[in-house]
């Protein structure tokens, strides 16, 4: 049953007061990603130096921790039980360029922990919209066990022409249930509201599917993501990297020192350095009692050592292939590399389940959406992952022909488990050897019409035996 006007005002500023809260953790999470760390501590009284330097003390690495996972996440098709086409909805998912707009999902459920879609009737086909926990938040009576939620907000800004032609920031809000679509506009700050049109789906779920990182039962813990364990190893990386660049700026040369030299004074009475220090430049000094020397340079093995450990500590937490992050593979034999993905390799699996169970959820909705009742209620159609291992293919190849050999497999089964083939792949080879076989069976039949029936075979030929 639809809401109404004042039902719906009521709901929505009660879910935007609820989602405040998240969303100031989601807007830290967002920042690190991006690179824009506070890890360093400035007084107040530093010099320019000190904060050129302390800008300069960031390497994000993580940014690549989610890369790593999300290139390793790509749905390649859409396939009921026992069936080699993709279903229906699959269309849908194409239409709406979901081959890259997914990347977006996994990226967001890798960063925040939680992303969404909707999908909601359109035309010529249903829309689906990928969206950010920092732009849709939805709520459910029972978080960890519930398929579908019970509302969903989601919030957005656009640029307006206000009084006097300026560009005005105007809020939008939506409010999903299982009827309809609630409209509402508002300023930036989100102070009013003016309620707009409602826009009926009468799709009798919320069309809101949540796609999470991680699924634990425990509500406080349901939703963590890859950046967010690893905030602090960042600070302590930006830190150490900082220490590297003050010692590289101020004491990784050796610097030199004076006595017994009365320095000269400017109009104003300041002392002025009697030396401009420089890899072509001598200290020259005319009073004999004038003594020179050098303190010893400082090392900044240390530094990096320290800052390496910091990079094998996230590594190791986040799963990540250490050379992903240190960048060091030389003399790794191929067992070394297979080991060392394997704990990514576990990850990757994991979220595939996890994500592909969503995905399965956000393509039965589009289904629903479509009209299509038995494709709604197919609840055993599967998606596809393309395979992204970094095996060697001849091994894989040979794996395959085992497979086909000595258990049988049938041969076109397998084709799709070869690395970096589509499924667009797999298609036109179908294809092409359903073609082939036609021909082969066409030409058996032209060969066994075109051969001389057996009675006809002359026993001898000229006295010799016929053959």
């Amino acid at each position: 049953m639809a809401l109404d006007q004042e039902q719906a005002e009521a709901t929505v500023r009660t879910l935007l007061e609820l989602r405040k809260p998240e969303q100031a953790r989601l807007d830290r999470i967002a920042a690190y990603v991006r690179g824009e760390h506070n890890s360093v501590y400035v007084p107040r009284s530093a010099r320019d130096e000190y904060t050129w330097l302390r800008n300069r003390a960031k390497v994000n690495m993580l940014r690549l921790v989610v890369t790593v996972v999300a290139q390793n996440l790509y749905v390649d098709g859409y396939r009921p039980a026992g069936m080699a086409d993709n279903a229906d909805p699959w269309k849908v998912w194409q239409a709406n360029r979901m081959d890259a707009r997914q990347h977006g999902i996994h990226r967001s459920a890798l960063k925040y922990g939680i992303s969404y879609a909707s999908v909601l009737p359109g035309e010529p086909v249903p829309v689906i919209t990928p969206m950010s926990p920092r732009r849709l938040t939805a709520f459910y009576s029972d978080p960890a066990n519930d398929e579908w939620p019970l509302f969903a907000v989601e919030v957005t800004s656009e640029k307006v022409k206000g009084e006097g032609g300026r560009l005005v920031a105007r809020r939008l809000v939506r409010l999903y249930d299982e009827t309809s679509t609630y409209r509402f506009t508002g300023d930036a700050e989100g102070r009013r509201l003016v309620a707009g049109p409602v826009d009926d789906h009468d799709m009798g779920v919320c069309p809101v599917v949540r796609y999470l990182n991680e699924i634990d039962l425990d509500e406080d813990e349901a939703v963590a993501g890859e950046v967010e364990p690893l905030i602090e190893i960042q600070d302590q990386v930006n830190s150490t990297t900082f220490n590297l660049l003050m010692a590289q700026q101020y004491a990784a040369f050796r610097q030199r020192w004076v006595t017994g030299m009365a320095p000269a004074q400017d109009t104003d009475g300041n002392p002025i350095e009697p030396f401009r220090a420089g890899v072509d430049r001598l200290f020259v000094a005319e009073d004999a009692d004038t003594k020179f020397g050098e303190f010893s340079e400082s090392s900044l093995e240390g530094y990096l050592r320290s800052r390496e450990e910091s990079i094998r500590e996230m590594a190791t937490i986040s799963q990540t292939p250490p050379y992903y992050l240190l960048g060091q593979m030389a003399n790794l034999s191929a067992e070394s590399l297979v080991a060392a993905r394997d704990g990514l390799d576990r990850k990757v699996e994991e979220r595939k389940s996890s994500f592909g169970e969503a995905h399965e959820q956000t393509l039965r909705l589009a289904a629903l959406a479509s009209g299509d009742k038995d494709a709604w209620q197919d609840e055993s159609a599967q998606v596809v992952w393309r395979d992204t291992s970094s095996r060697a293919l001849a091994a894989t190849v040979d794996a395959l022909g085992k497979l086909s050999q000595m258990l049988g497999v049938p041969q076109q089964e397998l084709w799709e488990k070869i690395p970096g083939v589509t499924q667009t792949d797999v298609a036109r080879w179908r294809s092409s050897a359903a073609e082939a076989d036609a021909f082969t069976q066409l030409n058996h039949m032209l060969e066994r019409q075109m051969a001389p029936a057996a009675d006809d075979v002359p026993e001898s030929v000229n006295g010799q035996p016929a053959g």
